[in-house]
């Protein structure tokens, strides 16, 4: 069983910056793989990074691509998702999600086991 508590949302000017934090409860967060989502009012929930066990691979949507960086603390038991040049589109609740048992990277919803309450992004222009 693993617990997620996200935190670091809040409201900024286009083109500013936030950093999402993301702390796992357990010992074996090491072994999960992770992801980023986000859900906007009146729409699905979206994929928007993810992170494999060790940190060494990442993927990323196209919106986000270029724009923000997913990584990963396992001393820590926390995931990051710095977010930069914001734009009003990227307003959201922002999701982390944590995905066991795989080696691969997934932006499917249905495949992660655990998730955050979420933290609001609020991006205004």
């Amino acid at each position: 069983q693993v617990q997620l508590v996200e935190s670091g949302g809040g409201s900024v000017q286009a083109g500013g910056s936030l950093r999402l934090s993301c702390a796992a409860s357990g010992r074996t967060f090491s072994s999960y793989g992770m992801g980023w989502f986000r859900q906007a009012p009146g729409k699905e929930r979206e994929f928007v990074a993810a992170i494999s066990w060790t940190g060494a691979r990442t993927y990323y949507s196209d919106s986000a691509k270029g724009r923000f960086t997913i990584s990963r603390d396992n001393a820590k038991n926390t995931v990051y998702l710095k977010m930069n040049m914001l734009k009003p589109e990227d307003t959201a609740v922002y999701y982390c999600a944590a995905r066991r048992g795989s080696a691969s990277l997934s932006t499917l919803y249905s495949e992660y086991d655990y998730w955050g309450q979420g933290t609001q992004v609020t991006v205004s222009s």
